[in-house]
This record gives C-alpha cells, structure tokens and sequence, in this order.
C-alpha cells in the first residue's frame, strides 16, 4: 500500500508522529509526506520533525502565509500535481486546517480515497474557517478516524454512514503519553527561563477571530497583563500575533510580568504545559493538552469542539470581550480541578489507525 500523507501545521505534526511510527512497522506500507508548508519556519516546523522523530518531508511545497482562498488554492494545485505522480491507494490527512481541506480535495477529485484523523469534530461555529474545511473534508472522507463518542455522535447527525466511521481514541493523547516523560528529561525551558513549577500562567493566542480584532486582541493583553501582577504569564508568542500586535499599536502594552516568547518547540511546550499553574489558550489542541497533564485551563472564545472538557469541570469558556471578566475568570480557575474523565482513549489510536487503513480493500 503506497499513502499520502498530507500536514502542514503544528497540531498535525503532533499527530502526525504517532500515526507515522506505527506505519513505519509495517513493511507493506509506503507512507510519502507531503509538507505543504502552512508553518514553515524552524520554531514553527522544523524543529517539530527533530523533536518528534518524524521522517523528514519526502515533498516540502512551501506554500506559506497567504488568504486562506490564495493559500488553498495553491495547495489544492500543488498536491493534486503530486497525487497524479505518485497515485497513492490512500491520502491521510489531519485535523480542520487548509492543508487538510486542500489535501482532501485533491484526492477526492482524483478518485483517490481519503482517510481523515480527527473526524467529527464540531464548534458549530461556521465563521471559524476550521470547522468549514472539517465539515467539508468529513464529508468527502472514504475513512472518518474519529477521537470521541462525541464526534461520533456529530457524524451520526449528520447522515454520514456508520459503517464508514471508526472511534479509534485521539493520537495526541498517543503523543502525550509517549513524549511527556521525554519532555521532562531533555528540555531544559524552565531553567532557561526562570520559572517555577505551578509558578506561572502559560498563554497561547493565534486564531483569526482574537489576532484579527483589535478590540479581542487588546482585552486578552489588557486582562493578561493584569493577572501577571499576580502570577506571571508566559506567551510563546505565534509570529502572525506579534504581527497583529504591531498593526494595531499594542506593542507597548506588556509589563514586566507578562514574558512574550518566541515559539517553543514541541518538548519545550509540552514542558511549559505540564508545569504552568493555569493554561488560557484558543488552541484546540493545547486545551486537551492542558486536560492530559491535569492543568485547568480557560478557553478565549465562545465555543469548542472539546465540551467534554467544559462539561467535566477541567476547561471554561470566555470569550475575550471584557477585560475585567477575563481577569476574574482566569484568577477564579487557578487551582480548578475537573472530574476524572477518560473520553480520548487508551493511548493506542495510531495502532487501530493503521490496521483499519490495512483492512481496506485497495481500489
């Protein structure tokens, strides 16, 4: 069996690792990845590869920051030129980014089956061009490889045939578990930059809805800046948010308790995430990440694809409107816990991946 497999953003490398080391024990399977390179830069993406033991990109496109039309459509073109050389039996693709979306177009037009990590996901959210590009790739996918009953559940609704959708657990519950002792052995960030365990808030901020909105932009940074004078934030800052920033006048605005940061790579985060006192994200994956390593955590939007998590205690939502009740929410959930849930699996996701990927007919 000769797959495809299409990433290109930090999420997906996560996956990504744990999906392509089981591949790599089967010698009937040839996997070639493509990097579209929606994150391209060594902090972004390099170092990810290193970190996390991926085989380096067989094709690297280089497709970087663009409107998300330009940005498709270029990667639309460029991995079909690609599947019409290789024609694979199967293309993988992860999670909701545009790299997703374009890698599943392309092979669904070309008649080449996709198989979709992450399947079933819903925020309910049809602003959010994330939950456009997985409602769309879900219902082009041969393979819907789904984390929860939740997104089961989502599928169900949907009229998306059962026999077509598999509960396999969540690969980065896979990665969590396979690379959070590694994190606490080799990176060295906590001495790097001074911190103490519990001692810190941990803040990450990168989707269009908070960076493209100054008013949102300006209440996380007003808020945060407050709550570092209590306990210090540190930002690993996403290179489009400092651009933002700098657009809409907000450089000055950090104090001395609130730390941007370049970004980490992957060991590096995973250590940040383990040891923060709180963690205020609007990242989908660092939200579960917070849950796997017992961190509450508090969510800067309206919604998310993860309401177990809201549910069961361990996340809250906020979106960053008012200033002062970001603050107050983040001091009241320093020191939360949740009920003991186990929605994502037993850690072994990639292995089912594989063998329903090795249980398909070849066309």
């Amino acid at each position: 069996m000769k797959l495809v497999t299409v990433i290109g953003a930090r999420p997906q490398f996560i996956k990504a690792s744990a999906v392509s080391a089981a591949l790599g024990k089967q010698k009937t399977i040839q996997e070639l990845i493509v990097h579209t390179g929606q994150h391209y830069d060594e902090n972004m993406s390099g170092v990810f590869f290193k970190e996390l033991g991926i085989p380096e990109p067989t094709i690297n496109l280089g497709i970087g920051s663009k409107s998300h039309g330009a940005m498709t459509g270029e990667q639309l073109v460029a991995i079909e030129q690609v599947l019409m050389r290789e024609r694979p039996d199967w293309v993988l693709v992860y999670g909701d980014t545009n790299s997703t979306l374009a890698g599943a177009l392309a092979a669904c037009k070309l008649g080449i089956p996709v198989a979709h990590v992450e399947a079933g996901l819903r925020s309910f959210n049809r602003t959010m061009p994330e939950e456009i590009n997985r409602v769309l790739t879900d219902q082009i996918s041969e393979l819907l490889l789904v984390p929860t009953d939740m997104a089961m559940r989502n599928l169900a609704r949907e009229g998306i045939r059962p026999d077509h959708c598999f509960n396999v657990g969540d690969v980065m519950y896979d990665a969590a578990l396979s690379f959070s002792a590694r994190a606490r052995e080799q990176s060295s960030v906590m001495e790097t930059l001074g911190l103490e365990p519990g001692a810190y808030l941990l803040l990450t901020v990168h989707r269009a809805v908070n960076t493209d909105d100054p008013r949102r932009l300006g209440t996380i940074l007003a808020a945060l800046n407050r709550v570092s004078q209590t306990l210090p934030v540190i930002w690993p800052i996403h290179p489009r948010t400092r651009r933002q920033m700098r657009a809409f006048g907000l450089v000055e605005g950090p104090g001395a308790g609130l730390r941007l940061i370049d970004p980490v790579g992957y060991l590096d985060m995973v250590m940040l995430e383990q040891q923060a006192a709180l963690i205020a994200t609007d990242s989908g994956g660092v939200q579960k990440e917070a849950f796997f390593y017992e961190v509450p955590c508090v969510t800067l939007r309206e919604e998310t694809e993860w309401v177990e998590l809201v549910e069961a205690g361990w996340n809250r939502l906020l979106a960053p409107l008012d200033a002062d009740q970001l603050v107050e929410a983040v001091l009241a959930a320093i020191g939360s816990k949740g009920k003991s849930i186990h929605p994502y699996g037993d850690g072994a996701a990639a292995g089912r991946i594989v063998q329903l990927l090795l249980n398909q007919p070849l066309k």
